[in-house]
């Protein structure tokens, strides 16, 4: 799942990317708990069911897996339709997305508060560094909050 999550850390931080460049002299009014939504539920990740499929490539097992899991525990019920590569695959960006940001220090430092241009740089570092540094990311899903 490491393609996966590498290509959904590749999202994140050029969403953040895209944030910080479309008003480079204004304020920027994000609430930080609101961050996982607006990158990974506003818009869809994956468009096209070709391109689902080859993202998903052999892991789609263990995406459908994770999806249930995650669902079942946050949600009392499994709605995600599996037949649908293009749904499974947003799902699962959706999941690996809300781990990924949760290991941010400072979005969680920051979680009750708007974020700044230097708050949301920052986050975009963290995320840009663990990809450099190869590091993996934890990807195990935990009952938890759902943003």
């Amino acid at each position: 799942m490491n393609e996966q999550l590498d290509s959904i850390r590749e999202h994140a931080v050029d969403h953040i990317d895209d944030l910080l460049a479309r008003s480079p002299y204004e304020d920027i009014d994000i609430e930080a708990c609101d961050l996982h939504h607006l990158i990974f539920n506003e818009d869809y990740f994956m468009i096209g069911t070709w391109n689902a499929k080859q993202w998903l490539g052999d892991q789609v097992f263990e995406a459908i897996e994770k999806i249930k899991e995650y669902e079942q525990d946050n949600f009392g019920e499994v709605t995600t339709d599996f037949s649908d590569a293009e749904k499974v695959a947003n799902m699962l960006a959706y999941i690996l997305g809300e781990t990924l940001l949760s290991e941010s220090k400072t979005l969680q430092d920051l979680w009750d508060e708007t974020l700044d241009r230097s708050a949301l740089d920052s986050i975009r570092c963290e995320l840009a560094m663990d990809d450099e540094q190869d590091e993996p990311v934890n990807t195990e899903i935990s009952g938890g909050n759902a943003s």
